[in-house]
Protein backbone atom coordinates (compact mmCIF):
# COMPACT_ATOMS: atom_id res chain seq x y z
CA UNK A 1 0.00 0.00 0.00
CA UNK A 2 2.80 2.26 1.15
CA UNK A 3 4.72 1.96 -2.66
CA UNK A 4 1.18 2.30 -4.12
CA UNK A 5 0.68 5.66 -2.31
CA UNK A 6 4.19 6.85 -3.02
CA UNK A 7 4.25 5.95 -7.25
CA UNK A 8 0.52 7.66 -7.11
CA UNK A 9 2.33 11.02 -5.64
CA UNK A 10 4.97 10.69 -7.83
CA UNK A 11 2.64 10.25 -10.60
CA UNK A 12 0.34 13.05 -9.58
CA UNK A 13 3.57 15.35 -9.19
CA UNK A 14 4.45 14.57 -12.89
CA UNK A 15 0.99 15.23 -13.82
CA UNK A 16 0.75 19.15 -12.03
CA UNK A 17 4.67 20.03 -13.17
CA UNK A 18 3.44 19.14 -16.55
CA UNK A 19 0.31 21.29 -16.34
CA UNK A 20 2.43 24.15 -14.77
CA UNK A 21 4.06 24.07 -18.02
CA UNK A 22 1.21 25.50 -20.20
CA UNK A 23 1.32 28.32 -18.23
CA UNK A 24 3.47 31.12 -19.36
CA UNK A 25 6.90 31.32 -16.99
CA UNK A 26 7.37 35.07 -17.00
CA UNK A 27 4.29 35.41 -15.28
CA UNK A 28 5.01 32.22 -13.12
CA UNK A 29 8.75 32.20 -12.46
CA UNK A 30 10.45 35.66 -13.34
CA UNK A 31 13.72 33.47 -13.24
CA UNK A 32 13.09 32.55 -17.04
CA UNK A 33 12.98 36.23 -18.71
CA UNK A 34 15.78 36.73 -21.04
CA UNK A 35 16.63 40.08 -19.32
CA UNK A 36 18.03 38.22 -16.83
CA UNK A 37 21.05 37.00 -18.91
CA UNK A 38 24.61 38.05 -19.64
CA UNK A 39 25.87 34.88 -20.41
CA UNK A 40 25.18 31.87 -22.55
CA UNK A 41 27.25 28.89 -21.73
CA UNK A 42 26.86 26.14 -24.38
CA UNK A 43 27.99 22.67 -24.88
CA UNK A 44 27.71 19.70 -27.38
CA UNK A 45 28.98 18.80 -31.22
CA UNK A 46 28.73 20.16 -34.36
CA UNK A 47 25.49 21.50 -34.15
CA UNK A 48 26.74 23.84 -31.77
CA UNK A 49 30.82 24.27 -32.51
CA UNK A 50 32.07 27.60 -33.62
CA UNK A 51 35.85 27.02 -34.28
CA UNK A 52 37.05 24.44 -31.02
CA UNK A 53 37.40 21.40 -32.95
CA UNK A 54 39.40 23.60 -35.58
CA UNK A 55 41.65 24.72 -32.93
CA UNK A 56 42.35 20.94 -32.29
CA UNK A 57 43.25 20.50 -35.67
CA UNK A 58 45.20 23.37 -36.51
CA UNK A 59 47.12 22.66 -32.99
CA UNK A 60 48.16 18.70 -33.23
CA UNK A 61 45.78 18.20 -31.05
CA UNK A 62 46.22 20.21 -28.10
CA UNK A 63 43.25 22.11 -26.46
CA UNK A 64 43.19 25.43 -26.19
CA UNK A 65 45.00 26.56 -23.32
CA UNK A 66 42.41 27.85 -19.84
CA UNK A 67 41.60 31.14 -20.44
CA UNK A 68 41.72 31.22 -24.32
CA UNK A 69 37.75 32.73 -25.65
CA UNK A 70 37.75 31.69 -29.11
CA UNK A 71 36.66 33.69 -32.24
CA UNK A 72 33.64 33.63 -33.76
CA UNK A 73 33.29 31.63 -37.01
CA UNK A 74 30.95 32.57 -40.25
CA UNK A 75 32.28 28.72 -41.72
CA UNK A 76 30.92 26.48 -39.02
CA UNK A 77 29.58 22.76 -39.93
CA UNK A 78 26.15 24.30 -41.21
CA UNK A 79 27.54 26.42 -43.71
CA UNK A 80 27.48 29.64 -41.93
CA UNK A 81 27.15 30.91 -38.24
CA UNK A 82 25.95 28.76 -35.58
CA UNK A 83 22.61 28.52 -33.39
CA UNK A 84 23.74 30.19 -30.42
CA UNK A 85 25.65 33.12 -32.48
CA UNK A 86 22.32 34.20 -33.16
CA UNK A 87 20.98 33.89 -30.17
CA UNK A 88 23.61 37.29 -29.69
CA UNK A 89 22.42 38.48 -32.15
CA UNK A 90 19.00 38.43 -31.53
CA UNK A 91 19.24 39.56 -28.17
CA UNK A 92 21.43 42.50 -28.49
CA UNK A 93 20.74 45.98 -29.87
CA UNK A 94 22.37 49.14 -30.99
CA UNK A 95 22.82 51.72 -29.10
CA UNK A 96 23.74 55.39 -30.35
CA UNK A 97 24.60 53.30 -34.08
CA UNK A 98 26.95 51.17 -32.10
CA UNK A 99 26.42 47.11 -31.99
CA UNK A 100 25.36 46.47 -27.73
CA UNK A 101 25.28 42.94 -27.54
CA UNK A 102 23.48 41.96 -24.50
CA UNK A 103 24.78 38.15 -23.79
CA UNK A 104 28.38 36.87 -24.37
CA UNK A 105 28.70 33.56 -25.70
CA UNK A 106 31.28 31.24 -24.22
CA UNK A 107 30.84 27.95 -26.67
CA UNK A 108 32.49 24.36 -25.46
CA UNK A 109 31.00 22.48 -27.84
CA UNK A 110 33.10 20.00 -30.27
CA UNK A 111 32.39 18.50 -33.43
CA UNK A 112 32.06 14.94 -33.56
CA UNK A 113 31.40 15.09 -29.67
CA UNK A 114 29.87 12.32 -27.50
CA UNK A 115 28.77 12.71 -24.53
CA UNK A 116 31.22 10.41 -22.76
CA UNK A 117 34.37 8.78 -24.55
CA UNK A 118 33.32 6.23 -22.04
CA UNK A 119 30.44 5.49 -24.09
CA UNK A 120 30.91 5.90 -27.66
CA UNK A 121 34.49 6.78 -28.34
CA UNK A 122 35.02 8.31 -31.52
CA UNK A 123 38.59 8.41 -32.84
CA UNK A 124 40.15 11.53 -35.18
CA UNK A 125 42.99 10.84 -37.25
CA UNK A 126 43.97 14.28 -37.47
CA UNK A 127 44.21 14.60 -34.00
CA UNK A 128 45.39 11.35 -32.79
CA UNK A 129 42.93 10.83 -30.60
CA UNK A 130 38.87 10.34 -29.55
CA UNK A 131 36.96 13.55 -30.36
CA UNK A 132 37.06 15.26 -27.29
CA UNK A 133 33.69 14.44 -25.44
CA UNK A 134 31.60 16.96 -23.05
CA UNK A 135 32.31 14.84 -20.11
CA UNK A 136 35.50 14.45 -20.09
CA UNK A 137 36.66 17.60 -21.85
CA UNK A 138 33.78 20.37 -22.46
CA UNK A 139 32.95 20.72 -18.69
CA UNK A 140 36.54 20.54 -17.37
CA UNK A 141 37.78 23.28 -19.76
CA UNK A 142 34.90 25.68 -18.93
CA UNK A 143 36.00 24.52 -15.07
CA UNK A 144 38.98 25.29 -16.09
CA UNK A 145 37.98 28.66 -17.44
CA UNK A 146 36.28 29.80 -14.15
CA UNK A 147 39.53 29.91 -12.33
CA UNK A 148 41.76 31.48 -15.50
CA UNK A 149 42.11 35.05 -16.53
CA UNK A 150 41.44 35.97 -20.31
CA UNK A 151 44.31 35.51 -22.35
CA UNK A 152 45.15 38.29 -24.52
CA UNK A 153 42.97 40.61 -22.42
CA UNK A 154 44.17 44.55 -22.15
CA UNK A 155 43.70 45.31 -19.50
CA UNK A 156 43.87 41.87 -17.52
CA UNK A 157 40.46 40.83 -16.64
CA UNK A 158 38.67 37.29 -15.56
CA UNK A 159 38.18 35.07 -18.25
CA UNK A 160 34.36 35.40 -17.56
CA UNK A 161 33.18 38.81 -17.71
CA UNK A 162 30.81 39.93 -16.42
CA UNK A 163 31.38 37.37 -13.58
CA UNK A 164 28.96 34.38 -13.61
CA UNK A 165 25.85 34.52 -11.46
CA UNK A 166 22.90 31.94 -10.63
CA UNK A 167 20.66 34.28 -12.02
CA UNK A 168 22.61 35.38 -15.06
CA UNK A 169 24.38 32.97 -16.80
CA UNK A 170 22.31 30.17 -18.57
CA UNK A 171 23.87 26.89 -20.24
CA UNK A 172 22.74 25.07 -22.75
CA UNK A 173 23.75 20.81 -23.46
CA UNK A 174 22.63 19.60 -27.18
CA UNK A 175 24.37 16.45 -27.84
CA UNK A 176 23.33 12.77 -28.99
CA UNK A 177 23.93 13.56 -32.64
CA UNK A 178 27.08 11.33 -32.75
CA UNK A 179 26.30 9.14 -29.95
CA UNK A 180 23.45 7.74 -31.99
CA UNK A 181 24.94 7.89 -35.09
CA UNK A 182 27.94 6.42 -36.81
CA UNK A 183 30.57 4.65 -35.26
CA UNK A 184 28.46 4.92 -32.12
CA UNK A 185 25.31 3.23 -31.19
CA UNK A 186 23.95 2.62 -34.77
CA UNK A 187 26.84 0.87 -36.18
CA UNK A 188 27.10 -1.28 -33.03
CA UNK A 189 30.31 0.66 -32.46
CA UNK A 190 29.73 1.30 -28.51
CA UNK A 191 31.99 0.08 -25.66
CA UNK A 192 30.95 -3.19 -25.04
CA UNK A 193 27.91 -3.83 -22.69
CA UNK A 194 26.79 0.23 -22.88
CA UNK A 195 23.26 0.82 -23.94
CA UNK A 196 21.21 4.19 -24.83
CA UNK A 197 20.25 4.35 -21.22
CA UNK A 198 24.24 5.11 -20.13
CA UNK A 199 24.10 8.02 -22.80
CA UNK A 200 21.58 9.19 -21.25
CA UNK A 201 22.58 9.19 -17.35
CA UNK A 202 25.63 10.95 -19.14
CA UNK A 203 23.49 14.13 -19.89
CA UNK A 204 22.47 14.51 -16.42
CA UNK A 205 26.09 13.89 -15.11
CA UNK A 206 26.91 16.21 -17.38
CA UNK A 207 24.57 18.65 -15.59
CA UNK A 208 25.77 17.45 -12.36
CA UNK A 209 29.48 19.23 -13.06
CA UNK A 210 27.67 22.31 -14.27
CA UNK A 211 25.68 22.70 -11.04
CA UNK A 212 28.47 21.63 -8.68
CA UNK A 213 30.66 24.76 -10.66
CA UNK A 214 27.59 26.93 -9.93
CA UNK A 215 24.97 26.86 -12.51
CA UNK A 216 21.53 27.15 -12.13
CA UNK A 217 19.89 28.01 -15.24
CA UNK A 218 19.66 24.61 -17.40
CA UNK A 219 18.58 24.27 -20.84
CA UNK A 220 18.29 20.41 -22.31
CA UNK A 221 17.69 20.49 -25.61
CA UNK A 222 16.59 17.05 -26.99
CA UNK A 223 17.82 14.76 -29.24
CA UNK A 224 17.00 16.27 -33.30
CA UNK A 225 14.94 13.45 -35.72
CA UNK A 226 17.76 12.35 -37.01
CA UNK A 227 15.67 9.62 -39.13
CA UNK A 228 14.75 12.89 -41.44
CA UNK A 229 18.33 14.02 -42.09
CA UNK A 230 19.79 12.30 -45.42
CA UNK A 231 22.49 10.82 -43.72
CA UNK A 232 19.66 8.32 -41.56
CA UNK A 233 17.19 8.79 -43.96
CA UNK A 234 14.90 6.00 -45.77
CA UNK A 235 14.57 6.35 -49.74
CA UNK A 236 11.20 7.57 -49.72
CA UNK A 237 12.75 10.44 -47.77
CA UNK A 238 15.86 10.67 -50.47
CA UNK A 239 18.40 9.00 -47.95
CA UNK A 240 21.98 8.88 -49.31
CA UNK A 241 24.18 6.21 -49.69
CA UNK A 242 27.48 6.00 -48.97
CA UNK A 243 28.77 9.85 -48.57
CA UNK A 244 31.75 11.74 -46.97
CA UNK A 245 29.97 10.83 -43.08
CA UNK A 246 29.08 7.16 -43.97
CA UNK A 247 31.60 6.14 -46.81
CA UNK A 248 30.83 2.11 -46.59
CA UNK A 249 27.34 2.57 -45.68
CA UNK A 250 25.31 -0.28 -46.71
CA UNK A 251 22.08 -0.40 -48.95
CA UNK A 252 19.35 -1.15 -46.21
CA UNK A 253 18.13 2.23 -45.50
CA UNK A 254 14.74 1.47 -44.00
CA UNK A 255 16.28 -0.14 -41.66
CA UNK A 256 18.87 2.66 -40.85
CA UNK A 257 16.16 4.98 -40.82
CA UNK A 258 13.61 3.34 -38.22
CA UNK A 259 16.38 2.23 -36.05
CA UNK A 260 17.57 5.72 -35.96
CA UNK A 261 14.02 6.66 -35.59
CA UNK A 262 13.40 3.95 -32.41
CA UNK A 263 16.69 5.43 -30.44
CA UNK A 264 15.83 9.33 -31.10
CA UNK A 265 12.41 8.49 -29.87
CA UNK A 266 13.44 6.43 -27.14
CA UNK A 267 16.30 9.00 -25.57
CA UNK A 268 13.58 11.58 -25.72
CA UNK A 269 11.32 10.43 -23.74
CA UNK A 270 13.70 9.35 -21.41
CA UNK A 271 14.78 13.18 -21.14
CA UNK A 272 10.89 13.86 -20.47
CA UNK A 273 9.92 11.58 -17.98
CA UNK A 274 13.79 11.28 -16.35
CA UNK A 275 13.78 15.33 -16.47
CA UNK A 276 10.69 16.46 -14.11
CA UNK A 277 11.70 13.17 -11.87
CA UNK A 278 15.67 14.83 -11.31
CA UNK A 279 14.38 17.97 -10.37
CA UNK A 280 10.49 17.33 -8.78
CA UNK A 281 11.22 13.89 -6.83
CA UNK A 282 14.86 12.97 -6.28
CA UNK A 283 15.47 17.08 -6.29
CA UNK A 284 19.32 16.29 -7.70
CA UNK A 285 19.61 20.18 -8.78
CA UNK A 286 18.16 21.82 -5.90
CA UNK A 287 17.22 25.80 -6.42
CA UNK A 288 18.22 25.36 -9.88
CA UNK A 289 15.46 25.61 -12.95
CA UNK A 290 15.81 23.69 -16.20
CA UNK A 291 13.86 23.99 -19.69
CA UNK A 292 13.61 20.86 -22.08
CA UNK A 293 13.58 22.18 -25.36
CA UNK A 294 12.08 19.86 -27.74
CA UNK A 295 14.37 20.23 -30.59
CA UNK A 296 12.73 16.57 -32.41
CA UNK A 297 9.51 18.51 -33.05
CA UNK A 298 10.73 21.47 -33.76
CA UNK A 299 12.68 20.61 -36.63
CA UNK A 300 10.16 17.91 -37.37
CA UNK A 301 7.68 21.24 -37.68
CA UNK A 302 10.14 22.51 -40.05
CA UNK A 303 10.23 19.50 -42.44
CA UNK A 304 6.58 19.33 -42.38
CA UNK A 305 5.84 22.73 -43.28
CA UNK A 306 9.14 24.03 -44.33
CA UNK A 307 7.81 27.39 -46.30
CA UNK A 308 6.58 28.47 -42.48
CA UNK A 309 10.20 28.54 -41.89
CA UNK A 310 12.80 28.40 -44.62
CA UNK A 311 13.66 31.60 -47.14
CA UNK A 312 14.83 31.41 -50.74
CA UNK A 313 12.78 30.85 -54.51
CA UNK A 314 12.90 27.17 -54.06
CA UNK A 315 12.21 25.75 -50.26
CA UNK A 316 13.01 21.97 -49.65
CA UNK A 317 12.75 20.08 -46.21
CA UNK A 318 14.63 16.63 -47.70
CA UNK A 319 17.43 18.29 -50.09
CA UNK A 320 20.43 19.40 -48.51
CA UNK A 321 22.56 22.83 -50.01
CA UNK A 322 26.26 21.03 -50.26
CA UNK A 323 27.05 18.08 -51.89
CA UNK A 324 30.48 16.41 -51.39
CA UNK A 325 32.27 13.17 -52.63
CA UNK A 326 33.19 10.37 -50.62
CA UNK A 327 36.59 11.91 -49.98
CA UNK A 328 35.52 15.31 -49.18
CA UNK A 329 37.95 16.53 -51.92
CA UNK A 330 35.22 17.75 -54.57
CA UNK A 331 32.22 19.79 -53.13
CA UNK A 332 29.15 21.75 -55.08
CA UNK A 333 26.41 24.16 -53.39
CA UNK A 334 22.87 23.16 -55.36
CA UNK A 335 22.14 26.04 -57.33
CA UNK A 336 25.70 27.45 -57.49
CA UNK A 337 24.82 28.39 -53.64
CA UNK A 338 22.15 31.05 -55.07
CA UNK A 339 19.55 29.43 -52.58
CA UNK A 340 21.07 28.52 -49.04
CA UNK A 341 18.13 29.72 -47.15
CA UNK A 342 15.89 27.47 -48.71
CA UNK A 343 17.52 24.03 -47.59
CA UNK A 344 16.81 22.41 -43.98
CA UNK A 345 20.09 20.17 -44.09
CA UNK A 346 23.38 22.20 -45.19
CA UNK A 347 24.41 18.91 -46.21
CA UNK A 348 23.72 14.67 -44.92
CA UNK A 349 23.90 15.86 -41.30
CA UNK A 350 23.87 19.30 -40.55
CA UNK A 351 20.88 21.45 -40.38
CA UNK A 352 21.52 24.60 -42.44
CA UNK A 353 22.60 28.42 -41.64
CA UNK A 354 18.85 29.46 -41.99
CA UNK A 355 17.45 26.48 -39.49
CA UNK A 356 19.96 27.86 -37.11
CA UNK A 357 18.45 30.90 -37.16
CA UNK A 358 14.89 28.94 -36.75
CA UNK A 359 16.61 27.55 -33.35
CA UNK A 360 18.32 30.32 -32.26
CA UNK A 361 14.83 32.18 -32.41
CA UNK A 362 13.11 29.57 -30.14
CA UNK A 363 16.05 29.62 -27.95
CA UNK A 364 15.30 33.04 -26.92
CA UNK A 365 11.59 32.40 -26.62
CA UNK A 366 12.88 29.49 -24.34
CA UNK A 367 14.62 31.98 -22.23
CA UNK A 368 11.75 34.16 -22.15
CA UNK A 369 9.62 31.56 -20.49
CA UNK A 370 7.58 31.41 -23.35
CA UNK A 371 7.87 28.85 -25.70
CA UNK A 372 5.59 26.46 -27.00
CA UNK A 373 8.81 23.99 -27.97
CA UNK A 374 10.13 23.98 -23.68
CA UNK A 375 8.74 22.48 -20.45
CA UNK A 376 10.19 23.96 -17.54
CA UNK A 377 11.10 22.49 -13.98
Amino acid sequence: MKSFISLTLTLSLLAQSHASSLIPRQEKNPAWSVSNFNSLITFGDSYTDESRLGYFISHNGSAPPPGTLLPESFSTPGGGRTWPRYVVQYTGSTVNGEWDPQMTLYDYAVSGAVCSNEITPRRLPSINNNFPSVLEYEVPAFQADLVSPRINATPPEPYFTPPLTAASAVYAVWIGTNDLGVWAFITDSQIPGKVLSDYTSCVYDVFDGLYASGGRMFVLMNTAPLHLAPLYANASAHGVGPNQYWMDKPSNLTEIAETMHEYTSTVNNIFKYQTPFETLVAKRYPGAQFALMDMYSLISDIYDDPTAYLNGTDVTSWMYDNHCNVNQTVCVKSDNGTNPDGFLWYDELHPSEQTDRVIARNFVEVLNGTSQYATYY
